[in-house]
């Protein structure tokens, strides 16, 4: 899991490669949960919990931008 305070120096062109990284990690896990190949479930968990931080951030350099 990734802190709040690492992403926050990262730039809009980081975070967007960094999104896009971490909804193929998330694609990933759910395909190898679908096939029980993996007990991924807090993994999950977190991908989904990173996600939701660098979408937040996105949204805020949007915002303080426009």
């Amino acid at each position: 899991m990734t802190k709040i305070a690492d992403l926050r120096e990262l730039g809009s062109e980081d975070l967007a490669q960094r999104l896009t990284e971490l909804d193929d990690q998330l694609f990933r896990l759910r395909l190898q949960q679908s096939m029980g190949q993996a007990d991924s479930g807090s993994k999950i968990h977190g991908v989904r919990r990173d996600i939701a931080r660098v979408k937040t951030l996105l949204r805020e350099k949007r915002g303080s931008a426009a």
